[in-house]
């Protein structure tokens, strides 16, 4: 991967509405200068497997950004994946419940796929990590649901907040499964020449 030289003066643009994404972004010491989620089609495409999906909306994102010379995008893209099927943004509450049985008592893929644009280079990745579901009651699944904390989620839970006690074990990337995993968005960002933890080189 090429790396191209730091430049404190380059602004980042996060193409995310996503507050956890701000939030790990200063982990790295970076503040977004402007958020634009971009507005795209996130249908998936008949047939098409779950590492291939967020790979092509991320990527469709970053693309869909207007950046200044000066501005670095960086988009992401995360899905649930329970064997080959994937799971999105609940639609509603009892779609946010059924994705929960679903995954009950079993282990699922969470991926994420990372687009940075800087002018006309575009840098690419996409981890993956394996989660593992307790078994779930109806009393646990219905006091998760009203709680509200599925609603804009993919698979329909959030490990960062109240459904973090259903898992046991996982592996992998957990800012990845929160949604920007860190390693890999430091070293896109890093190559394209943006400061991180307010340092230049």
């Amino acid at each position: 991967m090429t790396t191209l030289r730091s430049d404190p003066t380059l602004k980042l643009v996060l193409g995310s509405g996503s507050p956890r994404r701000l939030e790990l972004l200063a982990q790295l010491g970076l503040t977004a200068s402007a958020v634009r989620p971009p507005d795209i089609d996130e249908d998936v495409h008949k047939g098409e497997l779950p590492r291939d999906y967020v790979k092509r909306i991320a990527s469709e994102k970053v693309a869909a950004v207007d950046a200044a010379e000066d501005e670095v995008v960086l988009c992401a893209d995360t899905t649930v994946a329970l064997g080959r099927r994937i799971m999105g943004k609940p639609a509603d509450a009892a779609e946010a419940a059924q994705f929960l049985f679903a995954l009950s008592g079993r282990r699922h893929r969470v991926i994420t796929a990372l687009a940075v644009k800087r002018g006309q280079r575009v840098w690419t990745k996409d981890v993956q990590s394996t989660v593992a579901f307790k078994q779930l009651s109806d009393a646990e699944v219905n006091t998760y649901i009203a709680s509200d904390d599925w609603r804009g989620k993919a698979g329909g839970y959030a490990i960062q907040g109240p459904a973090g006690a259903f898992i046991p074990w996982i592996n992998g990337s957990y800012t990845g499964i929160v949604g920007l995993p860190l390693t890999e968005t430091a070293g896109l960002l890093t190559a394209a020449g943006v400061a991180l933890f307010g340092e230049a080189s």
